[in-house]
C-alpha cells in the first residue's frame, strides 16, 4: 500500500485552558510532520479538542493552523480525547497521533512513534518518559511512585513491560481508532485505555520519548486530587480488568 497516497493522519490535541501554550504545540506538530514526509508519512491535520475552555484557546488554535472542535462544557481529559478519535473514525483517518496541548511533548517525537504502526508491527505505540531515553522532566517523587505502582499493575494485567501507564503521547492505526472511539475510559483514562486495548487483542508497544515542563497553564492535579486519582484509578483499573470488553 502505498502510505502516501492511501494513509490519512489526524494529530488530537486535548485542551482546557492553554491558551498561552496550544498555538506553539499546533505549530510544533506541523513543523515536525513537515519535516519528516521524506518518511513516507501520510499528509497530517491537527485536530485541537476545546474542552469547554474559558480562555482563548479554540481562537488561538484555529489561527495556528488547526481544526477546531469546541465542546460546549468540560468533559475532562478521557471526553475530550474520545471526541478526537470518534472524529478521526467518521471522518475516514487511517492514523491518530496525541499530544497534550501543554507543550509537554517534543513533536518530533511523534514521528517516531508513528514508524511501527505504518510498519504493521503495532496497533498502538506510546512515548515512554521512563524507556530508556533521555530526558530532562522531573517528576515529582509521590507522583514517580505511583507511576510505578500503575506501571507494574498494568505489567501484571497484560503480560506486557509497560514503564510509562500515564502517558498521554501516543499513535495508533485505524483499527484502534475505531476501538477507542467507542470504549476510551474517561476521566484519567490512560491506564484503564492500556487494559482495554490489551484485552481487545491490540498489540500495545512503547518507544522513548522526551516530555519537558508545561509551557503555561496550571495542571489540574494536586497533592490532594493525586491521592483521590490513586484510589480511583486503582478501583477502576480492577474493574476494568474484569468487565466485559464491547
Amino acid at each position: 500500500m502505498d502510505a502516501e497516497s492511501e494513509e490519512r493522519l489526524l494529530v488530537i490535541v486535548p485542551a482546557f485552558n492553554e491558551e498561552a501554550s496550544i498555538a506553539h504545540v499546533v505549530q510544533g506538530v506541523l513543523t515536525a510532520h513537515a519535516q519528516n514526509r521524506a518518511r513516507h508519512l501520510p499528509a497530517a491535520a491537527v485536530l485541537v479538542i476545546d474542552d469547554g475552555s474559558t480562555d482563548r484557546t479554540a481562537e488561538v488554535a484555529l489561527a495556528a493552523g488547526a481544526i477546531v472542535l469546541r465542546l460546549p462544557y468540560n468533559l475532562g481529559i478521557g471526553g475530550a480525547v474520545q471526541a478526537g478519535f470518534k472524529f478521526a473514525a467518521r471522518h475516514g483517518y487511517t492514523l491518530a497521533g496525541r499530544v497534550d496541548g501543554d507543550g509537554q511533548h517534543n513533536p518530533a517525537d511523534l514521528h517516531a512513534l508513528l514508524q511501527p504502526i505504518v510498519a504493521g508491527q503495532a496497533d498502538v505505540v506510546i512515548g515512554s518518559r521512563f524507556h530508556g531515553g533521555p530526558s530532562s522532566y522531573r517528576v515529582p517523587t509521590s507522583r514517580r511512585l505511583g507511576i510505578r505502582l500503575f506501571a507494574a499493575l498494568v505489567s501484571r494485567l497484560t503480560r506486557r513491560r509497560v514503564t510509562d501507564p500515564t502517558s498521554g503521547l501516543q499513535a495508533a492505526n485505524r483499527r484502534a481508532i475505531e476501538f477507542l472511539a467507542r470504549a476510551y475510559p474517561q476521566d484519567y483514562p490512560e491506564i484503564e485505555a492500556r487494559i482495554l486495548l490489551h484485552r481487545a487483542g491490540l498489540t500495545t508497544i512503547e518507544l522513548p520519548a522526551v516530555m519537558a515542563p508545561r509551557r503555561g497553564g496550571v495542571s489540574s492535579i494536586n497533592q490532594w486530587r493525586g491521592a483521590y486519582y490513586m484510589v480511583k484509578v486503582l478501583l477502576a483499573v480492577l474493574i476494568t480488568a474484569v468487565k466485559p470488553v464491547k
